[in-house]
């Protein structure tokens, strides 16, 4: 933790298969337990980092004041000049220069005193596992909405490791059909059929060209033949004709599966070889996500806030913004307080201060991915661009839902594929359990009709952080699915549901 977010995030793209291929190691030697843990643990690092820093010490304090005291002190500074940005000097003998120094000192320093806090606590009676990482057993808690399917794809080869409600042991599940080249090709091959369809941002009129459509249908049947059919079988899913009250499944996909649509796979020449049959899906960055989670109630003391750019200079106007609002509104009316920020009142500071005063947000405007940076990816707001990095120095507490009703909001980089570095992941680390995000860009005309679905169906239920919004969503989508046939997959695909 001795340096910057974004230099953290640099050193990582040395190292970005790491994870992946020890943990293929400890699977073919049947260790799955050692698998999981490394999985877990050496993947989505500065994410990791960055919640350890948000941790509430409420044990400690009551135990021993004092202690606790002084971490909070020391980890309050060291999370402030982690994520302050830092410029190199041009000049070495320069003021700057000594300045820039001095603070890369007092970073060193404030890690070097934290982990020499924590070493003291952890002597103390009670607190000997005071902030370790989570062993296996610990782990599989996270299966708490469902089962989780942790599914690795390295070069030696790929598997599944699934955890399920009520069990400490893991279900492993080779996948030796489901080769790095044949994730690498299938990702490429998106890629090629969201350019041909001209897709860079929400309000861009989608080409039709020819083959799109069975390029993705591939990727969709290679995704259901080689990865997800294989793990609903051994999970008994796929024994009995599917169900109203279908279960819910949490994919958390390494490497480059993170980049792949398993809530969407399926075999489209064949009836019933459909994920979306079989199970509701969500996807989480880690394990530990889903574990820090709580759900939390729509009553009415809850305070909604709705979020609109209709037009952003250098970008196609979005007019369906407004008759997404208007649905959110109305199913709010009588159930929860909703407020909304619309164009010129829209500003970077005007919207942060109102997040921190309501419990769900809807962001609806254009997103962009800095490819250069991925901290620097953000919403397109009245004054400017809402990052990344200013999103995730915030810790908001006791958030419910974030629905990120833009463009490209849960794409990761493709340099750090297990950092999970994307606006959504974002929003989880700034305190929201649960978020709505897209894979890449949407219709105008199909976002406001999929919000209205999700917020119907929540209001009806009144909470979420237990996979409500997942169903939601699952609901919503097939919806959007059925109006505009199941094969236009570019338009019903890139929505996702990511948390708890």
């Amino acid at each position: 933790m001795g340096s910057t977010t974004t230099q953290r995030y640099h050193d990582l793209q040395l190292t970005n298969d790491l994870a992946v291929e020890a943990a293929s190691v400890a699977f073919s030697a049947a260790n799955y337990n050692l698998a999981l843990t490394w999985l877990e643990h050496a993947r989505c690092i500065v994410w990791n980092q960055t919640l350890l820093l948000r941790t509430p010490f409420d044990e400690l304090h009551s135990s021993y004041p004092s202690m606790a005291e002084r971490l909070q002190k020391c980890t309050v500074e060291l999370e402030k000049i982690s994520v302050e940005p830092r410029r190199m000097a041009l000049d070495p003998l320069s003021p700057d220069a000594a300045d820039l120094e001095a603070n890369a000192h007092q970073h060193r320093r404030l890690a070097i005193e934290r982990d020499a806090l924590l070493s003291e606590i952890r002597k103390l009676p009670g607190f000997e596992d005071f902030l370790l990482p989570k062993n296996a057993v610990e782990l599989t808690r996270a299966a708490r909405n469902g089962p989780v399917a942790v599914i690795n794809c390295s070069k030696r080869h790929s598997h599944a490791l699934v955890i399920v409600p009520g069990r400490n042991d893991i279900i492993p599940i080779p996948l030796p059909a489901f080769t790095h080249e044949n994730a690498e090709l299938a990702r490429a091959k998106i890629v090629v059929s969201l350019r041909d369809k001209g897709i860079r941002e929400r309000g861009v009129k989608i080409r039709q060209e020819p083959g799109q459509e069975e390029r993705f249908q591939e990727v969709l049947k290679m995704l259901w033949n080689d990865v997800v059919k294989p793990i609903l079988d051994s999970l008994g899913y796929m024994n009995s004709a599917p169900m109203d009250n279908i279960p819910h499944i949490t994919w958390c996909p390494t490497g480059i599966a993170s980049f792949l649509p398993f809530h969407a796979a399926g075999d489209y020449g064949h009836p019933h070889a459909r994920v979306f049959n079989y199970v509701v899906s969500s996807y989480t960055p880690t394990l530990t996500a889903l574990l820090s989670a709580s759900p939390r109630c729509l009553t009415s003391d809850s305070r909604i806030l709705g979020i609109g750019q209709e037009a952003t200079p250098g970008y196609q106007p979005l007019p369906g913004i407004v008759r997404e609002l208007e649905y959110i509104k109305g199913h709010m009316q009588n159930v929860a307080d909703y407020s909304e920020l619309m164009n010129d009142k829209a500003t970077r500071d005007t919207v942060l201060e109102a997040m921190e005063h309501h419990d769900w947000v809807h962001l609806a405007c254009h997103a962009n991915q800095d490819v250069g940076d991925p901290t620097k990816s953000g919403f397109l707001l009245h004054d400017g661009r809402l990052d990344l990095a200013t999103i995730t120095r915030r810790s908001f507490k006791n958030k419910g839902l974030a629905f990120l009703s833009a463009c490209q909001t849960a794409t990761g980089d493709e340099r750090l594929p297990d950092e999970a570095v994307h606006l959504a992941s974002g929003m989880i680390i700034a305190g929201y359990p649960s978020v709505v995000g897209t894979m890449w860009s949407v219709s105008d005309s199909d976002a406001p009709l999929v919000a209205d679905q999700i917020y119907r169906h929540i209001v009806k239920i009144k909470k979420v952080g237990s996979g409500e919004v997942g169903r939601a969503l699952h609901s919503a989508v097939g919806a959007l699915r059925e109006g505009i046939g199941e094969k236009e997959f570019i338009r019903w695909v890139p929505y996702i549901h990511i948390g708890s």
